[in-house]
């Protein structure tokens, strides 16, 4: 009582971190609330979060609950000041822990083996007795090879009155396991919270044939002004080329004014360019389900092309740590693309235009003209013929085209991108809808994360300690040898922190190895 009463309140505090239950307590708290911060999703639009919460708590309550996670922090709990504190808890939790035990289990692991009494070995978790024939001389390198053979290959030896006693131990430095994987959490943690505040998660829309040398986070919807002025902040990296204290004199600012700006509006610069060159979604034949969608596209970084990458769903592209990853897809409103038409005549000449709607073409080596009248994103036809635009994404792609020869109408109809049949006209001639580009973008989310390197660092490393911790144990083991007429007694016994079921069974092979050399020399 007067020991508790003595303490000072740094002990208190330092046994209070020092606490398994500690622990076990922060990581429950850690746990649960990543589960939160997994099923709401970060720094996403209110409408968003909103719709996940009516599914689990009902429409009635969806909003109030919404706002009470908002309060505290749960729509960006990576950042927020309870996590953070969370995750410093647990780091001072493990070091002290680690603190506490490593000068004991230090003490166990560079204490050298010595020599025991015959009552002692006796006592052993792991025993066993057996007779041989021979002296103890004769009998000493026997037992040392059997030893050898289960791993002991460094031993030690005495000289006694009645024989001999051989020991050894292996393992010791296993059990620093435990603190390796210590170690290990502690680097996981650096690597997220480095990635937490280094790095970051965006997105971009990047319409065919644009370039953007800025992401997006997802930030809460901005007022008209709000809009008016980000717009001016974008033109203005964008006329500096990257450059933000270019940037900030253009909008007549201070750099930091103007980071502080763009971390409001989540502008993230990239410090290079990214442009889509081209976008392609294939689909499942007979249906509008995606089969597949790809993007071609280039890193220009100071001026210059440097990478050229097609990307798709699990193959992202990476230049200067950030990921550039296909997620999304969808139609330009309002945007004016070109047609790209090949046309082959039934002679076999071919050429590749790029038109507008309006544009004239003439099928090579005929007087057969063709004009672009109109286009469809989705086109579908119902039982009568009448044709009709079912989607607003390019799901079916047609365009109508007019022929005509010496003046007069000849014929039209619509050309489909995904059936070949629509291609050929009557006279054998091929016109062919590749693309219209210009009109769609490709939806990218972009990463970056400087810790992730530090991550799988630490996850190596406990699987190294876990490793030790649970497979390797810290092994002695002891024989005397006692001479009894002309026999020896061999007197074996042996201690394992850990898996001592297998190290019996090792010394179990021992003794066998023993008992046929002896039925050998007989």
């Amino acid at each position: 009582m007067e020991k508790e009463r003595d303490k000072t309140i740094i002990d208190k505090i330092w046994k209070l971190l020092a606490s398994v239950k500690l622990a076990i307590v922060i990581f429950a708290l850690i746990s649960l609330t990543s589960i939160v911060g997994t099923v709401l999703e970060q720094q996403a639009e209110p409408a968003k979060n909103i719709q996940v919460l009516t599914k689990i708590f009902g429409k009635s309550l969806a909003p109030t609950i919404y706002s009470i996670f908002e309060k505290l922090g749960f729509m960006d709990m990576y950042h927020s000041w309870w996590f953070i504190m969370l995750l410093i808890l647990f780091s001072l939790n493990i070091v002290i822990c680690s603190l506490e035990r490593l000068p004991r289990i230090w003490k166990i692991i560079r204490e050298p083996i010595h020599p025991v009494t015959e009552e002692q070995i006796k006592k052993f978790s792991i025993n066993r007795d057996i007779v041989l024939k021979g002296k103890p001389d004769k009998i000493k390198n026997v037992v040392t090879e059997a030893i050898k053979s289960i791993g002991f290959n460094h031993h030690a030896e005495l000289k006694e009155d009645k024989g001999y006693q051989i020991y050894s131990q292996k393992g010791n430095y296993t059990r620093l396991g435990v603190f390796i994987t210590h170690v290990s959490i502690l680097i996981i943690l650096l690597g997220a919270v480095i990635g937490v505040f280094f790095g970051f998660k965006g997105f971009v829309n990047l319409p065919e044939g644009k370039s953007y040398s800025v992401a997006f986070s997802r930030t809460e919807p901005l007022n008209q002004a709000e809009e008016d002025e980000r717009d001016k902040i974008l033109h203005a990296i964008g006329a500096s080329s990257d450059n933000i204290s270019n940037a900030a004199m253009q909008l007549g600012m201070d750099e930091k004014s103007l980071r502080a700006k763009m971390r409001r509006y989540g502008i993230q610069p990239l410090g290079f360019s990214i442009r889509n060159d081209d976008f392609n979604v294939d689909f499942y034949s007979g249906s509008d389900m995606p089969k597949e969608y790809r993007s071609w596209l280039t890193i220009i970084d100071k001026g210059k092309e440097v990478m050229k990458k097609s990307i798709e769903v699990n193959d992202p592209l990476t230049y200067r740590g950030i990921t550039f990853y296909q997620a999304s897809y969808g139609m330009n409103p309002n945007a004016h693309g070109e047609f790209i038409i090949k046309v082959t005549s039934q002679s076999g000449a071919s050429e590749t235009k790029q038109m507008h709607l309006g544009d004239k073409f003439i099928i090579p080596g005929t007087n057969i003209e063709g004009t672009i009248k109109d286009f469809s994103p989705a086109l579908a036809s119902d039982q009568e013929g009448r044709f009709s635009t079912y989607a607003e994404m390019m799901n079916n792609p047609a365009v109508l085209i007019d022929f005509r020869e010496g003046g007069k109408d000849k014929y039209s109809g619509w050309i489909l991108k995904r059936y070949p049949a629509t291609w050929r006209l009557p006279e054998g001639h091929i016109v062919e809808f590749m693309d219209l580009w210009g009109v769609q973008y490709t939806g990218i989310q972009v990463r970056k994360d400087p810790g992730v390197w530090v991550i799988y660092l630490g996850c190596i490393t406990i699987a190294i300690g876990l490793f030790m911790a649970f497979f390797l144990s810290h092994r002695k083991i002891w024989v005397k040898l006692v001479e009894e007429k002309n026999n020896t007694r061999v007197i074996i016994g042996a201690t394992a922190n850990k898996n001592r079921t297998a190290f019996e069974r090792k010394i179990d092979r021992s003794i066998s190895i023993l008992n046929k050399k002896q039925e050998g020399e007989k």
